[in-house]
């Protein structure tokens, strides 16, 4: 199964167009152009991608890669 780093950066690139050099720990979302609504939509992607609830996740465009990333990894876990 791919790393949660890998799901989602893979995402990132193919859903929204993101430069695949920009997808780095530090940076936030909305510096990737990933505003309310762009997240909303990746979240579900992300669930039927890895079959996980995010449904209770709180996230917003100022959270960074790295927060999503490690979110993701921790559902996927458990």
């Amino acid at each position: 199964m791919a790393s949660a780093t890998d799901v989602v950066s893979t995402l990132m690139v193919q859903e929204f167009g993101v430069d695949p050099a920009a997808v780095r720990p530090e940076i936030p979302l909305y510096e990737l152009r990933m505003d309310s609504l762009a997240l909303e939509e990746f979240r579900i992607i992300i669930e039927g991608r890895l079959e996980i609830d995010l449904e209770d996740v709180s996230l917003t465009s100022r959270n960074t890669v790295g927060e999503l990333v490690a979110l993701v990894h921790s559902r996927t876990l458990g």
